[in-house]
């Protein structure tokens, strides 16, 4: 089964939380790559907004939900399954147009080539 890319995956976010992610750094798998910017959390349409600061010179880029492994509010930090090479490689954040749904589909083409983080 192919996994919604905009809806964080079972056991990570519970939708009934309201725990608030922004300011949690957010850590790939090798290596922090920023904080959280904004994040949203309706299913189906959940992403983080993530601030590179100097490590991609200052950009923003923009994660779909189903990225996310791990939600540590202890340590505030974010857990996303890809490395920083493939976050960085993302379609380029675009502020004016990242909650219409031309850039979602191209965002989620991209991150729909990567295997799904929970598939065997």
């Amino acid at each position: 089964m192919t996994p919604d890319l905009w809806s964080y995956p079972n056991g990570v976010y519970d939708t009934g939380q309201t725990a608030d992610v922004v300011g949690y750094d957010v850590e790939a798998t090798d290596g922090k790559i920023g904080s959280v910017d904004d994040a949203t959390y309706e299913v189906g349409q959940s992403y983080l907004i993530v601030d590179t600061g100097p490590w991609i010179f200052g950009k923003k880029v923009m994660l779909p939900a189903s990225v996310v492994t791990q939600i540590d509010p202890g340590e505030r930090k974010i857990f996303v399954g890809r490395t920083k090479q493939e976050i960085k490689n993302a379609p380029e954040f675009d502020e004016s147009a990242f909650k219409e749904s031309a850039y979602r589909n191209t965002l989620g083409e991209y991150y729909g080539r990567f295997p799904y983080w929970g598939a065997p």
